[in-house]
């Protein structure tokens, strides 16, 4: 005995009290159940239920009761978890049911349908609803279908509801859930049933008859019919609507004539159709099809024509055919085919002459007559309008002027109703209501979608519509307590349709018309049986004496197939709509849609079917066994394909058609805060940086001597004059070859480059003096320049200390250790090693004065500052704090401060100035407070000038390093070569000598400090690159140059990235994967192939590849910051802490390290070397690297790395020659076809030596339905992956100094199905094209002859918009690259030799054109205005209509098609010809500056302002925006103080309203001294004031001046703000203000 899921025993304790139940989980109405309803509960708990119950009287109060009952059963802890499944047969229903369930319960619920998506579950997302969900409402095929496929088991449920459940007959798949499913399962869930008329079926009109229904329900859901004993309470409840018989006459007005008229018009024009199908030059199926189709819908038309005219007369008849051509006209817009077009415009035609007949019929002046109160009765008497049409005119005029109605009027016919309602509405007499049809429930194109049904029903519910024309889609369940009356229109069919839709009828004192033809005996007994069938079930049936249903169901002979290790089952009669299924997920195109084809014969008495599959199936055909039926052989053929398809593996163990499924993203890498998945650019992770293990060491303190290679920097300017001492880098380890002969490109302001070389210089060896002395020469000038050689100051209250203070020695890190000396000036020696020692030492002696000069206090020595002696006054003598110069001797020398500590060069003596003369500087932008030098030096710093006499001295200052690693060529101005970035004025001190210290060191040493730190970052990052290729360790050294690409993204600002290679490598990974998969899977189709390699290159996948190899760690993601980097030795002046919570430099890459809020800052490292990136950057980095190791090493190097990463390729080139031998096209195929083969071998210079894959390359799938089982799509997935690499490296190879960007573009245009196509009608290729589709002969046609039309021709916007190839004419192109790549043995070099000749002439950068919409949108950001799009549809037909605001002139388009992008794209194309007539185009904008500015992704295309200024005048406060701010209501705009929200908020207003962008003007002014804002003193001496220009259109122009500061970014927000609050004043918008980021954070 199978387990049951309620006790059998006595009855159950009432539920308990509502203070004794937990605490809901949501707020809910409380259920308050009637006697009757607690009486049926009661009844379920004790075993399988079916409620027998009216409309209206709660049978879906006791279904929620019993669902909550077992619930919480589960939440006490009582039963197991399982889930509750409420059925409903409709879509209304499921969503009906499950407001309910919402509305009186805190259960987790659910409702799945078919227009939810829930067919394309897998087990994954099945299981995640079942754990997440404790009652599902869903329609039964769902289930039915989850079952089957082993999603779902009867184990999981506790509970399942049927509603409607009389529907469980025959193939219901209530039925089928049951005999399937329940009957054999070891847990079989509680049963609960529904209805309100247990008898469906026709033809029950006996006693017995009910009571075999009755059993036969009872036995099918294993339960037992229950009926309230007493009905008193129930009656009181449901008192059931009045029946009310209303009597018409029969239609017997003549028509004959009108109907001969008719009929010989139908017969006219269906002879049009088939004389047009007979006149077609080259028979195919599919244009065969449309015209047979149009046939047979021309035939039904005409039926319902007919079939109105004779039941509700000409005039609602006029109404059936003008509803019929409003909608075949809509249809007929949308289609391009000429095929359909001729047969819609016939029907077209047809209807369009039905109308005139029919109204040629009618009187003259019939409209007018209809307008009058007795016009209707008038027209019945003449017959123009039927009896049973004017009954049901006299039934709603009974209803008088009551607001309160709310009617239903059920018709048979979809058609009947939309045409009764269009006339009722008509009808002057009726104006009062509101008047609508509901139709749906079908497959006809006549029937309404669920969502247009949903909103009428709900507007009927409301009230607002008073009479409801629907069909039987509301005859089941649907609530509607308001309905005071429902007609019937036409008859119902059966007893079940009678109690339903009299139900519907719930108010009280309600209606229930019956219309019967007066005099119609078949009627009359037909409701005479259907009420006496309801009287049967209600007094006899259901008191019948109980009897216990038995399980012993007679089914047929089961044929099944079950999947062992998941359960998954079907049946034969399953199997059929599988294998459609399974074809319809293959690939196709709108010219071919692969389907199954049956051919059943007879033999030895028995029926014998051959399934045929299409040409891309795992197999072609298989023969089902002998069978006794014609359908049964149909559906076991399809069984024992599913067999051999699952075992194929094309079928999962789910008995699922395979597709590709979700990324597999790990756990532990995975966030709920983030929802941006692996290997996207909105994702960011922490990740930690690879230290470079050549600079590590600790030799810097060995006592004894050390030896290390040596490695010499030579400078170079390309400016006559201007030289730079040589520098040699000492480092313990070896620079591998490529990288100790490395040249570096150095660029400075203004138009300066330095070129660097570096040389290896063998091995030295320095002693503990030598090595001390370095040290402290590294130490020195490294913090002297970049630096501070003292911390602390008297302003700040810290004790001021020398870093070389007595005792005190700065430690080396030894992950970062080498030394940086300088060479001696000897350009005639070649190669020998001559480091400058005297200018080592020199700095010794600078340190040791600094020692004595300084107590350990930090303050002056004044004893010891002025010690050597004067000599006599009149001569040319400088008496510096350590030696007196010659006045000759003074200039170009180097000297430190002792007051700063900071290294000046000297630039001339000042002989007229002293330092008793005024200090006349300006001072934080005011007039100097001190009187002289000697009072400036006093005041601010306690020195006492002792000898004020002496010249003062002109320094230039030292000044912070620059990124000298990035070309100043990108910011100069296309046009006239200027400059755009300006050398800052240079700010000179004038400083008494006794102050300084001369350093024996000259100028061009000092000079090259500069150079050394962009110099070693570019040394370091080529280490980085070769450490990673030490890493990979392939035979063939690949370029370190070339590596150091790979790991340098775009926001390096560097003159390389790996965008080009990223490119290249996306190729080679697509070409490479695409060769493996075509050779490893021979018998898998296009669409599989396409599917496993979009995966495997996918950036997920590739992310998952490179986070293995730690590749996140190599990547530089930032420009080069030399104020952050330091030398060995020296002190950062900005430390960046490590607030990331992680102690090592490895980041785990886990939940908290990864995010996609917009406001964490890519690319800045911590002092650890943390940093957050872009998910997508590492993705990248793996095709970058995979393109460099291709250009580096071909195709085996590519191979290699990927293998390294862990892609699996096997590349077997034995499977080449299996692949040729495999050609379907055998040579009995070719044979026929020869001398076409040999046209086509002439025109593309080369001749197959297996002839057999080029007739596959040129054959399309729908030469199925001629017998061909071989087609191109296999040759076109080899041929698209082998073209799109033999593309990308003629681009990498050819344009070198194209912008990876633009080399993008160029790429995508070359690759692009338009541009295959036009190579293949440019090469007359596409006439050897076999096929089996009229249609696509007609558009390949068509196509070819609208390219010679615009040929040459200047308007290539429409021509790329509105002329678009078919895609086949693009895949043969791939498809034959496929057969020659296969013939030729995989030799791409060969391939390439044949191809490019049918592809040239190329696309060159000069000739490209982007797709109109993009190149609309690129223009539009350059001239500073927004795009607006409006969708709206007609038919199948979108229409886009788009605006674009110039300054002041609207342009307007529209662009129609049935696929949304290209309508974009015509519409796109018709405002561009527009801008050009104006003379505004991509490339006129592309003359202006182009400047690199890495900006955050919020702003980037925000922040793009014109640089013209156009005058405007100011605008005061009296502006007032005179019809705007009427027309338009205030824009609520959120409002941020962060950095840049001003201007966001100000953007986006400007894009809302479509004005164009405002446009920024800044001056900048700079200060000796840290300027003060707001009385705070910052650390910036530059300071700038921006204004502000608002243009809007056709108003005014607004231009307002923002406040002062420090920074020009800031400067444009204070702008933005003035100008948002000028508006807001103006009430043009009101601004909210947010939360910054910042506030947000430490929240």
């Amino acid at each position: 005995m199978a387990a049951a899921a309620t006790s059998e025993d006595a009855d159950p304790p009432p539920p308990p009290p509502p203070a004794q139940l937990p605490p809901p989980r949501r707020p809910h109405k409380q259920l308050q159940p009637r006697g009757y309803q607690v009486e049926v509960f009661a009844a379920a708990l004790r075993g399988n239920t079916i409620a027998v119950l009216d409309t209206g009287t709660g049978k879906t109060m006791v279904a929620i009761m019993l669902a909550r009952e077992h619930v919480l059963r589960a939440r006490a802890g009582e039963a197991p978890r399982r889930i509750v499944v409420f059925l409903a047969p409709t879509v209304h229903l499921v969503h009906q049911q499950f407001e309910v369930i919402r509305e009186y319960t805190d259960l987790d619920a659910m409702e799945c349908h078919g227009a939810s998506g829930v067919g394309e579950w897998n087990a994954k997302r099945w299981k995640e609803a079942i754990g997440t969900n404790e009652i599902v409402v869903m329609t039964p095929q769902i289930l039915l279908d989850a079952l089957r496929h082993a999603f779902l088991t009867m184990r999981v449920m506790s509970l399942l509801i049927f509603d409607e459940c009389h529907r469980a007959c025959g193939n219901h798949p209530y039925s089928r859930i049951m005999k399937e499913f329940y009957i054999d399962s070891e847990w079989r869930p509680a049963i609960f049933g529904m209805t309100a008329s247990p008898v469906s079926k026709k033809g029950a009109s006996t006693i017995e008859d009910c009571e075999a229904q009755i059993a036969e329900l009872e036995l099918v859901l294993d339960a037992k019919v229950y009926n309230v004993e007493d009905r008193n309470e129930l009656e009181s409840i449901s008192t059931g609507a009045k029946i009310v018989n209303k009597y018409y006459d029969p239609y017997l007005f003549d028509l004959d004539d009108l109907e001969s008229k008719l009929q010989m018009l139908f017969e006219e024009f269906d002879c049009l159709l088939v004389s047009l199908q007979e006149s077609s030059p080259n028979k195919f199926e599919d244009t065969d099809s449309i015209l047979e189709m149009s046939r047979k819908s021309l035939s039904r038309y005409h039926g319902k024509i007919l079939y109105g005219l004779n039941t509700l007369g000409p005039i609602v008849t006029l109404e059936v055919v003008k509803i019929y051509n409003e909608s075949i006209n809509t249809v007929g817009d949308s289609e391009d085919c000429l095929f359909s077009k001729v047969s819609l415009n016939l029907q077209v035609s047809y209807f369009k002459e039905a109308l005139f007949l029919i109204e040629e019929f009618l009187p003259q002046g019939y409209g007018e007559l209809m307008k009058s109160e007795s016009g209707s009765a008038e027209l019945t008497k003449r017959g123009y309008i039927s009896s049973k049409v004017e009954t049901l005119i006299n039934i709603f005029k009974s209803f008088g002027s009551s607001e309160e109605v709310l009617c239903m009027i059920f018709v048979e016919r979809i058609m009947t109703a939309k045409a009764v309602e269009r006339f009722m509405r008509g009808n002057v007499n009726f104006s009062h209501f509101s008047i609508s049809y509901l139709t749906g429930g079908s497959t006809s194109k006549d029937a309404l979608s669920p969502a247009v049904q949903r909103f009428t029903l709900d507007l009927f519910r409301a009230g607002k519509v008073n009479l409801l024309f629907t069909t039987d889609v509301t005859e089941e369940g649907i609530d509607v307590p308001n309905c005071s009356c429902v007609i019937r229109f036409d008859l119902p069919r059966t007893v079940c349709s009678y109690v339903q839709s009299r139900g519907r009828a719930r108010r009280s004192s309600s209606s229930y018309v019956l219309m019967i033809e007066r005099g119609n005996l078949v009627q009359q007994e037909h409701i005479f049986r259907i009420i006496r069938t309801e009287y049967y079930v209600k007094t006899f049936a259901l008191h019948k004496q109980p009897n216990t249903p038995s399980l012993d169901l007679p089914l047929q002979e089961k044929y099944m197939y079950h999947v062992e290790s998941t359960g998954a089952t079907i049946t034969a009669e399953c199997c059929v709509n599988l294998i459609y299924k399974y074809c319809e997920k293959l690939p196709k195109d709108r010219y071919y849609l692969p389907k199954p084809c049956f051919e059943v014969g007879i033999k030895d008495g028995s029926y014998q079917c051959t399934l045929t599959m299409p040409p891309n199936a795992a197999f072609r055909s298989i023969v089902g066994p002998p069978s006794s039926t014609c359908n049964l052989a149909k559906q076991l053929v399809c069984l024992e394909a599913c067999k051999k398809l699952h075992e194929l593996g094309e079928l999962d163990d789910h008995l699922v058609p395979l597709t590709e499924e979700p990324m597999d993203i790990d756990t532990h890498i995975t966030d709920k805060k983030c929802v941006s998945g692996p290997g996207t650019t909105k994702r960011k992770e922490l990740h930690g940086t690879i230290n470079v293990h050549g600079l590590s060491g600790n030799w810097i303190h060995e006592s004894e001597t050390v030896i290390l290679n040596t490695y010499t920097f030579d400078f170079c300017c390309d400016q006559e004059g201007e030289t730079y001492a040589g520098f040699v880098l000492l480092m313990e380890s070896v620079l591998d070859d490529d990288v100790a002969h490395s040249e570096i490109d150095l660029f400075l302001i203004p138009n300066k480059m330095v070129h660097t070389t570096i040389t290896p210089c063998g091995k030295i060896q320095l002693n503990k003096e030598q090595l001390r002395k370095g040290k402290l020469f590294q130490e020195f000038f490294f913090n002297g320049i970049f630096g501070r050689l003292f911390h602390g100051s008297r302003t700040s209250g810290l004790q001021r200390e020398f870093i070389f203070r007595k005792g005190h020695e700065i430690r080396w890190g030894s992950d970062n250790m080498y030394l940086l000396l300088p060479l001696r000036n000897s350009s005639h020696i070649q190669h020998d090693l001559n480091i400058y020692w005297e200018a080592v030492e020199s700095c010794s002696g600078a340190v040791e004065q600094l020692r004595n000069l300084y107590l350990e206090d930090g303050n002056l020595n004044y004893e010891n500052l002025c010690s050597h002696k004067r000599s006599n006054k009149g001569e040319d003598i400088i008496y510096l704090a350590n030696k007196s110069l010659h006045f000759s001797a003074v200039k170009d020398s180097v000297v430190l401060s002792l007051h700063t500590g900071r290294i000046y060069s000297v630039l001339d003596l000042i002989l007229d100035t002293t330092a008793d003369d005024s200090f006349d500087e300006m001072y934080n932008g005011k007039a100097s407070p001190f009187a002289s030098f000697v009072d400036y030096y006093h005041q601010k710093y306690g020195i006492v000038i002792h000898h004020p006499g002496q010249p003062l001295l002109l320094l230039k200052q030292s000044h912070n390093a620059h990124n000298l690693l990035f070309s100043k060529m990108k910011y100069q101005d296309g046009s006239t070569g200027n400059s755009l970035l300006v050398e800052k004025e240079q700010i000179h001190a004038r400083v008494p000598p006794e102050l300084l210290i001369h350093i024996d060191v000259t100028t061009d040493i000092l000079k090259s400090f500069y150079l050394l730190p962009s110099v070693m970052h570019r040394v370091q990052s080529l280490m980085l690159a070769s450490q990673l290729r030490s890493d990979i360790s392939y035979t063939q050294r690949i370029p370190s140059s070339l590596i150091l690409e790979v790991i340098t993204t775009l926001r390096c600002c560097e003159t390389f990235s790996l965008e080009r290679l990223e490119l290249l490598g996306d190729s080679v990974l697509k070409y490479v994967i695409g060769c493996d998969l075509f050779l490893r899977y021979p018998m898998k189709h296009e669409g599989h192939l396409s599917d496993m390699r979009s995966k495997a290159v996918c950036n997920a996948t590739l992310h998952k590849h490179g986070i293995r190899r730690s590749l996140q760690g190599y990547i530089r993601d930032t420009a080069f910051n030399p104020r952050r980097w330091v030398a060995p030795g020296q002190i950062s002046l900005r430390p960046f802490p490590c607030n990331c919570g992680i102690e090592t430099a490895f980041v785990p890459l886990s939940g908290g390290y990864i995010s996609d809020d917009p406001s964490f800052v890519v690319g800045k490292p911590c002092d650890r070397g943390h940093r957050w990136m872009c998910s997508k950057t590492v993705s990248d980095c793996v095709e970058a690297l995979v393109g460099a190791y291709y250009v580096g090493g071909g195709i085996a190097a590519a191979i290699w790395v990927m293998r390294w990463f862990g892609i699996d390729v096997r590349c077997d080139m034995e499977l080449v020659q299996k692949a040729k031998s495999n050609s379907n096209a055998s040579r009995m195929c070719y044979l026929s076809k020869l001398k076409d083969i040999e046209e086509l071998e002439a025109k593309l210079k080369y001749n197959f030596s297996v002839k057999g894959l080029l007739l596959e390359a040129i054959s399309h799938p729908s030469l199925q339905e001629l017998g061909v089982d071989y087609c191109y799509q296999r040759l076109e997935f080899l041929g698209d992956s082998v073209l799109d690499l033999l593309i990308t490296r003629h681009l990498y190879a050819t344009h070198t100094d194209v912008d990876p960007g633009e080399l993008t573009d160029l790429r995508s245009s070359l690759v692009s199905n338009e541009n295959f196509a036009q190579a293949v009608v440019r090469n007359n290729i596409h006439n050897h094209l076999q096929h089996g589709s009229g249609i696509l002969l007609e558009q390949v046609t068509e196509y070819v002859r609208s390219n010679l039309e615009y040929h040459g021709k200047e308007n290539e916007f429409l021509q790329q918009a509105t002329c678009k190839a078919p895609k086949v004419l693009g895949d043969i192109m791939e498809s034959i690259t496929g057969a020659i790549f296969i013939d030729v043995n995989f030799n791409v070099d060969l391939v390439w030799k044949i191809v490019e000749p049918l592809l040239s002439p190329m696309i060159t950068p000069d000739k490209l054109a982007l797709p109109p919409y993009r190149e609309l949108l690129e223009l539009c950001s350059h001239l500073g205005c927004f795009i607006k799009s409006k969708c709206t549809s007609k038919g199948e037909e979108l229409i886009i209509e788009m605006t674009v605001q110039l300054r002041d002139e609207l342009l307007i388009a529209q662009g129609h098609d049935r696929n949304r992008k290209s309508a974009k794209a015509k519409a796109a194309a018709r405002i561009l010809v527009d801008l050009k007539k104006r003379g505004l185009s991509l490339k006129q904008c592309f003359s202006k500056a182009k400047q690199l500015d890495i900006v955050s992704s919020e702003l980037q295309s925000e922040l793009t302002s014109l640089e013209s200024r156009h005058d405007c005048p100011d605008v005061n406060g009296s502006l007032s925006l005179e019809g705007l701010s009427s027309v338009r209501a205030a824009v609520v705009l959120p409002l941020k103080m962060d950095k840049g929200g001003p201007r966001t908020a100000l953007f986006r207003l400007c894009k809302s309203l479509q004005w164009p962008i405002p446009e920024f003007e800044f001056v900048e002014q700079r200060f000796r001294t840290p300027i003060v804002l707001d009385g705070v003193t910052t650390t910036n001496f530059n300071s700038f004031v921006s204004t502000i220009t608002l243009h809007i259109p056709d108003v005014t122009v607004i231009t307002l001046q923002g406040e002062r500061r420090t920074d020009k970014k800031s400067s444009q927000d204070s702008a933005s703000l003035v100008m948002l609050q000028k508006l807001e004043e103006l009430k043009v918008c009101i601004c909210k203000t947010q939360p910054s980021n910042m506030d947000r954070n430490a929240s």
